[in-house]
């Protein structure tokens, strides 16, 4: 499955199971480097909540970050605008 499938099977289950608008949370894992930390979080918004988690050897950190999100499209497009981020990985 290729990514524009991927995208169009989160679409179709998000609609299926979301009433919008709605919190959604976006889950990442990124290399522990500031700058590349500082580039996710500011993607988001200002009333965001965003929290970190260290990984046992401190190589990576999870971030989780929760934002109000008003469709389906809105959630896809954040993700392809993360897509660009070297070593980040979406869950």
């Amino acid at each position: 499955m290729n990514r524009d499938e991927q995208f169009e099977k989160l679409k179709e289950v998000l609609n299926k199971h979301t009433t919008w608008p709605t919190i959604y949370m976006f889950k990442f894992i990124i290399p522990a480097d500031n700058k590349k930390i500082a580039l996710v979080e500011s993607k988001f918004t200002e009333s965001a909540i965003i929290s970190q988690h260290e990984s046992s050897t401190g190589k990576y950190i999870s971030i989780t970050i929760k934002e109000v999100m008003l469709n389906a499209d809105a959630i896809i497009a954040k993700y392809k605008e993360m897509k660009g981020i070297d070593g980040l990985i979406a869950l």
